[in-house]
């Protein structure tokens, strides 16, 4: 059974990110910061606001990881298909295109969380895949 831990525990580390448009669209882009350890192509789970979705980190022309889209399941994140959930928590939220939000790391390299600047969310605990199972699909994917 997942463990659930609130954003404000101990466990859980907190970073203020910017959440940016891509150019002159509402494209979102959120850098991460340097303290997160995440590799071009990994596949996370990503909270927002409490809601579960999946993101691939991606990078920009300079070298910096960024995320840019949130999807419904690994699949789709990793194919960039779908609705972009990211996109669609910007615009329900107070979060804007300028400002901030809180990156919380919940279980390093596997489980994130995005969430409003001054709110409390919990945040269910898978542990993500197994090693092997990952290496396995990393293998697969190339």
């Amino acid at each position: 059974m997942p463990d659930r831990i609130p954003s404000d525990h101990d466990a859980v580390e907190t970073h203020r990110v910017p959440v940016e448009s891509i150019g002159r669209t509402d494209r979102p882009r959120v850098p991460l910061p340097d303290a997160v350890d995440l590799r071009e192509d990994d596949v996370i789970a990503l909270a927002l606001d409490g809601d579960q979705y999946y993101a691939r980190v991606e990078t920009t022309f300079e070298g910096d990881l960024v995320l840019t889209r949130a999807g419904d399941n690994r699949r789709v994140a990793r194919e960039g298909d779908g609705r972009n959930r990211l996109a669609e928590w910007i615009a329900d939220t107070t979060v804007s295109y300028g400002g901030s939000a809180h990156l919380d790391v919940v279980t390093a390299g596997q489980e994130y969380g995005l969430r409003t600047p001054g709110t409390r969310t919990v945040y269910t605990v898978t542990g993500g895949p197994e090693d092997s199972l990952s290496d396995i699909a990393s293998d697969l994917d190339g």
